[in-house]
């Protein structure tokens, strides 16, 4: 089978999908950690991936930036391909100033100024929660691991928020101690919970209000990757 925006059949994707935004990071992500990886959607340069991870078959399928694009590719993995998870995996920028750069954050629900929800499920909801039993499992794994992971609240945008006329405006927006903004896992969750599917979000901080400093190419790589492995290791 195909839809207007997946090429792949239906048995050349897995149940589990890890879905980063970047294509070229779906890309990284077969190449470095999976085996036996097989490209199965290249439409639109949306690559996706399948392969296995310690003997756990998994779709890495990258999202696009923004609402709108994820929007579709996870309506459509969940509803025709009958996938049962997607774990978001990408970047994100924060205005708390208790997150530093690298910090690993997992998304328990995300808020968004969008129409998202009314317009696709005639819903008026500006907050959706990620799967509780998927986070579950993602800080066990992450306490197994060792690896130190902040959990809480996100927030949406339909912008970027550096790019804002007025960041003392964009800000005044979102009231709440939310632990990072990014722009695609409130359509990821509203869908999730239409579909009576799971998902949830995984991010690192590589941007701040906070700090000026930036990180290198070298020390993105690092912190991405230790976020991979944890979502990678979940999904066991």
């Amino acid at each position: 089978m195909a839809t207007a925006h997946i090429e792949s059949k239906k048995e050349d994707i897995a149940e589990v999908v890890l879905m980063p935004g970047d294509p070229l990071r779906a890309k990284y992500i077969a190449e470095e950690f999976l085996t036996d990886a097989k490209l199965v959607n290249t439409t639109r340069n949306m690559f996706a991936y399948t392969g296995f991870y310690k003997g756990k078959r998994i779709t890495v399928f990258a999202s696009g930036m923004g609402i709108p694009s994820i929007g579709i590719y996870s309506y459509e993995l969940f509803k025709f391909y009958d996938v049962k998870k997607i774990i978001r995996i990408g970047t994100s920028g924060s205005f708390n100033k208790d997150i530093k750069l690298r910090d690993i954050i997992l998304s328990t629900g995300s808020y968004s100024k969008t129409y998202f929800p009314y317009l696709l499920g005639t819903e008026d909801l500006s907050f959706v929660n990620s799967t509780p039993s998927l986070n579950e499992k993602i800080i066990k794994t992450a306490n197994l691991m060792n690896i130190s992971l902040k959990v809480g609240k996100t927030i949406t945008s339909d912008v970027f928020d550096l790019y804002c006329v007025d960041i003392n405006q964009f800000r005044s927006n979102f009231e709440g101690d939310y632990l990072a903004v990014e722009m695609e896992s409130f359509a990821l969750f509203y869908i999730a919970k239409l579909l009576n599917k799971e998902a949830t979000c995984l991010m690192t901080v590589v941007d701040s209000l906070y700090d000026k400093d930036s990180l290198s190419s070298e020390d993105r790589e690092k912190s991405l990757n230790e976020m991979i492995t944890l979502a990678l290791n979940s999904c066991l």
